[in-house]
């Protein structure tokens, strides 16, 4: 059984009135009141990273109610059948998106949005854990990974992990893998949704160029620039700054986050600083969702949001203007 919050909340002023009123040497006998507040709330529900053994051990929790739902995001359902971690239920990230009034991958609806994630056992009372493959650049099934997290955030849920490391840490430390399917009962998504973590291109373009605001193109440095054969138009936002995801990540496994201590002389070079409200995008949202989860959720910054229309959407709107110069925060 998993209590809400509110539950939680009066179980353990209950407790701590219930011991103030025992002997010293009762107390001492319990050893403190963190011995009763770790029955009620064993686990922190928070949105950040998780190793892989200490997925394996929530996933092989003797209690059920502790189990997590675990989802396959990675997008060819062909490696999901060549193998995956124990009860992993495939979600490919790209049904979460598709074309809308002509640009592609745009995210769905909001009631086809949660009937999938309803779906896939996405539950308001459980711990989910994400996880994908890739190890090295071109392969950035990671970016499934923090996609899928963003989309759980925006719709209210508040204890997702993603896996550190992924599949290649995971097999690397020889943890099972398995070929048998898992499906997950329907969830229970939460009533109150994070929709303010989503920024329009109103947004962007009513914040972009305040002071204390920073708006960041998380793509690879030479599609910043223009130096490509993908998009419609070339460059970027103007008054964007460059800052790709993949430096927040492993070399050796960019499904692998590198410590923030690591990286903060060159988000704070970059003017990725606390400080700051700062406004992410890229060419269609997977690259932004990183370096968002990155800078939210394991460096902690209060302030940073995701335009999801990103780079896609907004070329297709002729009437604004496009640069390829470099810009830096100011």
């Amino acid at each position: 059984m998993i209590w809400s919050p509110d539950v939680q909340t009066e179980v353990k002023t209950m407790l701590i009135r219930l011991v103030s009123r025992l002997s010293t040497s009762v107390r001492s006998a319990l050893l403190g009141i963190g011995c009763c507040l770790a029955l009620v709330n064993p686990a922190r529900a928070e949105i950040g990273i998780i190793s892989p053994a200490e997925a394996k051990a929530l996933i092989e929790s003797p209690d059920a109610a502790r189990r997590p739902v675990v989802l396959d995001s990675r997008g060819g359902y062909k490696d999901y059948f060549r193998g995956h971690l124990p009860t992993a239920h495939h979600i490919n990230f790209d049904t979460l998106r598709g074309t809308d009034h002509g640009v592609p991958v745009q995210y769905l609806p909001d009631d086809l949005t949660k009937a999938l994630l309803v779906r896939a056992g996405v539950d308001r009372s459980r711990t989910h854990l994400i996880y994908a493959w890739g190890e090295q650049l071109p392969n950035d099934e990671i970016l499934s990974a923090s996609m899928v997290a963003y989309v759980l955030e925006k719709f209210g849920v508040e204890d997702v992990r993603i896996v550190d490391g992924g599949l290649p840490e995971w097999k690397k430390q020889k943890l099972p893998v398995t070929q048998e399917y898992f499906g997950n009962p329907a969830g229970t998504l939460p009533e109150k949704e994070h929709k303010e973590i989503a920024l329009t291109v109103k947004d962007v373009l009513a914040r972009k160029g305040r002071p204390g605001v920073v708006l960041v193109d998380a793509r690879p440095h030479n599609e910043y620039l223009g130096e490509d054969e993908i998009w419609l138009r070339k460059g970027h936002i103007p008054g964007a700054i460059s800052f790709h995801w993949a430096r927040l990540m492993d070399t050796d496994n960019t499904h692998k986050f590198r410590p923030f201590e690591t990286v903060k002389q060159d988000l704070a070079k970059a003017g990725l600083t606390p400080d700051k409200e700062i406004l992410v995008y890229c060419g269609t949202s997977r690259e932004g969702s990183l370096l968002r989860f990155y800078l939210k959720h394991v460096a902690k910054y209060p302030s940073v949001r995701l335009y999801e229309g990103s780079w896609k959407e907004y070329v297709s709107l002729k009437e604004l203007p496009a640069e390829t110069k470099e810009n830096v925060a100011k």
